[in-house]
């Protein structure tokens, strides 16, 4: 384990030399991007049914990474725990 909550990965099979480094913090920002992407896509050239399919799956993927782009994430002992607060606004703001 790194510093930070860090943890040094096995190589990378392309470059067996390099090691990587986890930090559970930026894989968190990563999927706030991978959210606004979603976001800001256009609907490609499609119509019908298969237009609505697409507009559905752009809902749960940008749903499935801004839940875990609001994540905390903590890395203890190998162990990586996502906590995602699923309360309303307003149940937050009581607190």
């Amino acid at each position: 384990m790194g510093a930070h909550g860090t943890v040094l990965c096995a190589p990378i099979r392309a470059r067996p030399t390099l090691d990587c480094v986890f930090d559970p913090d930026e894989m968190v920002a990563r999927f706030r991007q991978r959210a606004e992407a979603v976001r800001s896509r256009g609907i490609p050239p499609i119509e019908g049914p298969e237009r609505q399919r697409f507009r559905e799956q752009a809902q749960r993927d940008f749903t499935d990474y801004a839940m875990i782009g609001d994540a905390q994430a903590e890395l203890v002992d190998g162990i990586l725990t996502l906590r995602i607060d699923l309360r309303q606004k307003e149940q937050k703001e009581k607190e």
